[in-house]
């Protein structure tokens, strides 16, 4: 099925005691405060100056390891997700509205249905 998707979101994944002092941080270092992202109280974020994408900091829950990983946005999450496992990569976790998956490699990185209509020729790939 047709469908856009495009590279959307860097998020920095951090454990709860390093959030705050890791939101300073990737403000300053990017020029854009790092504001809370509305319903997920666990991220704050901000759209990049000059780009048009976002740079997500997530307070993990759970604790783990800090990591980085990608998030790929879209108006069909599962044609997406089966376009990425054409090309290698496995599920992990599904979410409301996203799946986690694995690069070949064994890398996170996620796919999130965006808002309705955000997504056209002019700022996505169309996938057939």
């Amino acid at each position: 099925m047709a469908h856009f998707s495009r590279l959307f979101a860097i998020s920095i994944d951090v454990p709860a005691p390093d959030h705050d002092a890791t939101v300073a941080f990737w403000s300053g270092a990017v020029g854009a405060e790092l504001e809370p992202v509305g319903k997920y109280p666990e991220f704050n974020g901000a759209r990049l100056p000059t780009h048009d994408m976002l740079v997500l900091a997530q307070r993990l829950g759970d604790g783990g390891p800090a990591r980085v990983h990608l998030d790929f946005h879209t108006d069909d999450v599962d044609a997406e997700v089966a376009r990425l496992e054409r090309l290698g990569a496995t599920r992990v976790d599904r979410a409301e509205n996203w799946q986690v998956l694995r690069d070949p490699a064994g890398l996170l990185f996620c796919v999130v249905l965006d808002r309705p209509g955000a997504l056209s020729e002019a700022n996505a790939t169309r996938w057939e």
